[in-house]
C-alpha cells in the first residue's frame, strides 16, 4: 500500500506541469479562434493543426517518460491520436469546414472518453478524478456537438471549437493546480511537536 502510495504522489509533481503547458496551449488557440472569428479555414486548420502537434508530442514524451507508472499507455495513446489529427489538418490545411469538424470532432471525443474512462479507474483507486471527469465530459459534448452540428462556414466552426478550447484549456488548468497543490501538501513536512 506504501508503494502505491509513493508512485501516487510521484505521479502527482511529474503531471501538473504537463497539464498546465496543455491548458496553455489550448487557451490560446481558443483565444486565437474566438478573436479571430473571420478567421479562414485554412488559418483555422493550421492554428488547430499547431496545437494538436505541440500538445501530442507532450502527452507523447510524457507518456514514454513515465513507463513504470501504470497505464502509461494511456497517454501515449492520447498523444499519437493527437499528433494523428494534427499532422492531418497540417498536410491538408485546405480541407472543408465539416471536414474539420469532423477531425476536431473525433479528436474531442476519443480523448474526452479516455479520460472518462480514466477518472472511473482512479476513483476505484480512491485518488480525487472529479475534474478529470469534468474534463472528460466536457471533451464529449463538444465532441458530440462538433460532429452532430452540420458546420458549413469557418466562423460557426471557429466559435464553436473556439469555445470548447477556450473551456477544456481552464478546466485542465484547474486540474493541474489542484494537482500541484495535493502534491505540495503531501510533501510538506508535518510541523514538529510543541515542546512541553
Amino acid at each position: 500500500m506504501e508503494h502505491a502510495a509513493e508512485v501516487w504522489l510521484v505521479d502527482l509533481r511529474q503531471a501538473w506541469p504537463v497539464l498546465l503547458a496543455r491548458a496553455v496551449f489550448a487557451v490560446a488557440f481558443g483565444l486565437v479562434a474566438l478573436i479571430w472569428p473571420t478567421i479562414t479555414l485554412l488559418i483555422l486548420a493550421w492554428a488547430f493543426g499547431i496545437y494538436a502537434v505541440i500538445d501530442g508530442a507532450t502527452q507523447v514524451v510524457d507518456g514514454i517518460r513515465r513507463r513504470d507508472r501504470p497505464r502509461w499507455w494511456i497517454g501515449l495513446l492520447l498523444g499519437l491520436l493527437e499528433l494523428a489529427a494534427g499532422v492531418l489538418a497540417l498536410i491538408w490545411p485546405g480541407i472543408s469546414a465539416v471536414a474539420l469538424a469532423a477531425v476536431v470532432g473525433a479528436w474531442a471525443l476519443v480523448t474526452g472518453f479516455i479520460e472518462i474512462v480514466s477518472a472511473i479507474r482512479q476513483r476505484r483507486e480512491r485518488r480525487r478524478p472529479a475534474l478529470l471527469l469534468l474534463v472528460g465530459l466536457a471533451s464529449v459534448v463538444a465532441g458530440v456537438v462538433i460532429l452532430a452540428w452540420p458546420v458549413h462556414g469557418a466562423v460557426a466552426l471557429a466559435a464553436l471549437v473556439g469555445g470548447f478550447a477556450v473551456v477544456y484549456g481552464i478546466l485542465l488548468a484547474v486540474l493541474a493546480l489542484g494537482l500541484r497543490t495535493a502534491a505540495q501538501a503531501t510533501t510538506e513536512p508535518s510541523p514538529a511537536p510543541a515542546s512541553p
